[in-house]
């Protein structure tokens, strides 16, 4: 919304705090004094540069800057604006400010782009999420740049302005130019070109990987190394069903924000995987970085794979900060200036030798490792870490004829089949979207026999494993169920269940 009251013009901006959107005001005022532009209102250092860009981006569009003291309010002033996003909005309220664009033609127009000194309009990082910001916070037209119009148009009930500089914009504005027409970004589903067949034996590595795909179950493969458990990682994200539309889009959101979509890119309907190496720091595992923390790789596998190759390389205080998001499904960074949100519902598949050498219980191979090297090496990986990793599978060497043999396994099509068809199930069971890791204990409790929850007590019991254990088993028996086509959980789902929390030497001290 705009409004003049003398020499005031108003256009509105998103400002962007992790995902969430706040509307900013964005008030021009002129007042006597020395030419000059004065920004208040918690500006970055590049929203304040933006004094010289815009002004020399006028001037070279054939505009005029004004000959006299120009004050810029950016409300709310406890708000952080960061970016160069600002730009295409504070030259906006300056020309609506110097009646050089219509006042009125600036009621409920958003502003979003960067400003070259030749006045041409730049796409910013996070386009994606200020549209879906601004359609949330009502506003009715949104003015971006030409290369981001089509990302930004695929955000429905909001109408999207595409202009390639501050020339065309103003032409738009004064009504002497109609908009160019935008059309929204198309979808796209890459088929996979990783195979399940490639990979020669392992059933019970390749069963819990059809587990974990079904219910989006988090995934320990432990054995030593050239046995496949990082092919195996990777088929099994081959396996994840196409996203729908609204989880694509809150996927690209994080993507953009995070500036690794190109504007111009279709949407993706694939589940993002994400591999990170494993010196990746906590900052860049779980997100951070100064002012405003910018989304990891928790949040970029969101919706996705967050694989984990060669795990207790990792530092035990950057795997510990997973804990609480894997088990609330969102990451929260806090720090002085912003406290950010952001989702992280992903299926984790970790990797990881036995021993320092890897070749801990190889038949092939003596270890070479000192007791008290193998007791560091797996102090890495924390009980309560581990307590949250669903299936938990020791992954044998393969034997070499297997390996020269033909393809005894299924393909990636046969198994994701039957993905699809378990997880249908589960749509259906407990809403849209929802896999059988997310749903409620009381929910999954609701679907076993009174005998079936002694047995799987019992066996929780006996093993000395949590209360956490006894839920989060309970669902994986639930996915066999699903993959049977049972309506409830049996004794044997819970057996084959309980099969995969079993301590073997290779996964636990």
């Amino acid at each position: 919304m705009s409004a003049a009251h003398g020499r005031l013009a108003e256009v509105h901006a998103v400002a962007l705090v992790g995902l969430a959107p706040h509307r900013v005001r964005i008030e021009c005022s002129r007042a006597s004094g020395l030419p000059g532009l004065r920004l208040v209102g918690l500006p970055d250092a590049a929203v304040r540069e933006a004094e010289d860009r815009i002004r020399t981006a006028i001037q070279r569009s054939g505009l005029r800057w004004p000959q006299e003291r120009v004050v810029v309010n950016l409300a709310p002033a406890d708000l952080p604006k960061v970016g160069t996003g600002f730009d295409l909005a504070l030259a906006l309220a300056v020309l609506g400010a110097t009646e050089q664009v219509p006042v009125g033609a600036l009621g409920g127009t958003w502003a979003c782009g960067e400003v070259g000194l030749d006045g041409s309009i730049r796409p910013v990082p996070g386009t994606l999420p200020v549209a879906l910001g601004a359609r949330d916070l009502r506003a009715e037209r949104l003015i971006v740049a030409s290369a981001a119009a089509g990302e930004a148009a695929l955000v429905q009930g909001l109408e999207v302005i595409g202009v390639q500089d501050l020339a065309e914009v103003v032409a738009v504005l004064r009504g002497v130019r109609r908009p160019a027409e935008v059309i929204p970004a198309p979808t796209a589903v890459e088929a996979s070109t990783l195979e399940l067949a490639d990979v020669r034996g392992q059933p019970v590595a390749r069963r819990a990987v059809e587990l974990a795909a079904t219910g989006s179950h988090h995934l320990l493969l432990a054995g030593p190394p050239g046995c496949g458990k990082t092919m195996l990682a990777r088929r099994l994200h081959a396996l994840l069903p196409p996203l729908e539309l609204p989880q694509a889009l809150e996927v690209a959101a994080i993507h953009s924000l995070a500036g690794e979509r190109p504007p111009d890119a279709p949407l993706s309907l694939v589940p993002p995987l994400r591999e990170p190496h494993h010196s990746v720091s906590a900052a860049g595992l779980i997100g951070g970085g100064s002012g405003v923390p910018r989304p990891g790789e928790l949040a970029l596998a969101h919706r996705g794979v967050l694989l984990l190759d060669e795990l207790l390389e990792t530092p035990r205080w950057v795997l510990d900060a997973l804990r609480q998001p894997l088990e609330r499904g969102e990451v929260a960074i806090t720090r002085a200036r912003a406290r950010v949100c952001y989702p992280s519902r992903v299926l984790m598949v970790a990797a990881t030798n036995p021993c320092p050498c890897g070749h801990l219980g190889d038949p092939r191979r003596a270890c070479t490792c000192r007791p008290d090297r193998i007791e560091r090496y797996r102090s890495r990986l924390s009980g309560p870490l581990l307590d949250r990793l669903d299936l938990q599978v020791e992954v044998q060497a393969v034997d070499l004829e297997r390996l020269a043999g033909s393809s005894d396994g299924e393909t990636t099509a046969t198994v994701a089949e039957r993905v699809v068809r378990a997880r249908s199930c589960a749509a259906h069971r407990w809403g849209r979207g929802v896999a059988n890791a997310h749903a409620t204990s009381a929910q999954v409790r609701a679907t076993a026999s009174t005998a079936c929850l002694r047995a799987l007590s019992r066996a929780i019991d006996s093993l000395g494993l949590s209360a956490r254990a006894f839920d989060r088993t309970l669902r994986v028996a639930r996915t066999i169920a699903d993959l049977q086509g049972a309506s409830g959980v049996e004794t044997g789902h819970i057996e084959e269940a309980i099969a995969y929390r079993l301590p073997t030497p290779s996964v636990v001290g």
